[in-house]
């Protein structure tokens, strides 16, 4: 488990302190993908530098397993940062090494022999799917390829955990994708802890566990990411799922309820299994109702999926059929108008 407790950056600017990170605390279990997202400027990636030391934190702890990453001496930290491997937004690769030649360079700093060096550069070029890749330099490589070098080396010690600073930024939507399923496939077959810093919400969705929300430097919301995206307390969390949805739902229920006077409106929030069971096809079936569905979605995320449905009831059984829903412990329901 990594356990942060209190952890705070300070920098001297001007003459003035900036306090980039503001008493974060989070706990992280083994094995887990937990994803930290916030806008430019929240303190997200000065966050993930504390956790090596690339940055000294002003004060707080940070534990790694049983050991405290923040009490370790300069020569102690050089050793445990060999199980903590990072992945950087724009690659960070030696331009005059092949790719072999930078997966290879932590294993040389380490120490490893030649003969171990050149096994271990060969599993990870496969891992990676960079196979037919081995002599070729960075620039000859696409940005997706890039990164999978950037992933590669930094597994070259057989970390225990991956911190990955805006990772897929700099990637187009298919090749985020790509990388995506590499580190979650790394995840399930290496049983790695992967710690994901980014400014896009889909991301979090596509492999992440849970999130914690940054802002101004403070964790201002952490959960489960499903609970996360269907019951946003804060205002920045509710702009990034609207990252998702593409509207402002609260400005689109305005304008439903304007253009949609007759009978009831109801909002229909799905939850894991029930998001693929056929709730509105039995209601149908069930009562003497009409019902208009306004607007929707159903959203994938690790966790499984989740959506929303707002839909107009028309019709005499309108209460019986808003009993009906309240009674499914399938679904959240909200009455935005009555009939």
């Amino acid at each position: 488990m990594i356990s942060i407790e209190g952890l705070k950056k300070v920098f001297s600017l001007n003459k003035k302190d900036v306090i980039a990170v503001d008493n974060v605390s989070l706990h992280v279990e083994d094995g887990d993908i937990y994803g930290v997202i916030g806008y430019s400027g929240a303190g997200k990636s000065t966050f993930v530098r504390l956790i090596n030391r690339l940055e000294e934190p002003s004060a707080g702890m940070i534990k790694i397993g049983d050991q405290v990453i923040t009490s370790l001496s300069k020569k102690a930290l050089r050793i445990a940062r060999q199980d903590i491997g990072m992945v950087f937004q724009h690659f960070n690769l030696l331009w005059s090494r092949t790719v072999a030649e930078n997966i290879e360079f932590p294993l040389e700093i380490s120490g490893v022999e030649k003969s171990k060096r050149k096994k271990r550069v060969l599993e990870l070029i496969e891992l990676v799917g960079l196979s037919g890749k081995e002599k070729a330099y960075p620039a000859q490589l696409s940005g997706g390829q890039k990164q999978r070098v950037g992933i590669a080396r930094a597994l070259a010690n057989s970390p225990k955990v991956l911190l990955c600073d805006e990772a897929t930024s700099a990637l187009d939507p298919e090749t985020t994708n790509q990388i995506l399923r590499l580190l979650q496939d790394i995840n399930e077959k290496l049983g790695l802890t992967i710690i994901l810093i980014t400014h896009e919400m889909h991301v979090i969705r596509k492999i992440c566990n849970r999130v914690a929300v940054m802002e101004l430097g403070k964790v201002v919301e952490e959960g489960k990411v499903i609970d996360v995206f269907t019951r946003p307390q804060q205002q920045v969390t509710q702009r990034f799922v609207e990252q998702l949805t593409g509207s402002d739902e609260e400005e689109d229920i305005t304008e439903l309820k304007e253009r949609y006077r007759d009978g009831a409106l109801l909002r229909i929030q799905f939850l894991g299994e029930s998001a693929d069971q056929t709730v509105i096809s039995q209601l149908v079936k069930s009562f003497d109702i009409h019902v208009n569905i306004l607007q929707g979605k159903i959203t994938q995320t690790q966790a499984g999926s989740y959506g929303t449905l707002i839909v107009q009831l028309i019709g005499e059984q309108q209460e019986q059929a808003i009993k009906y829903l309240e009674e499914q412990d399938v679904i959240e329901l909200e009455v935005i108008q009555h009939a």
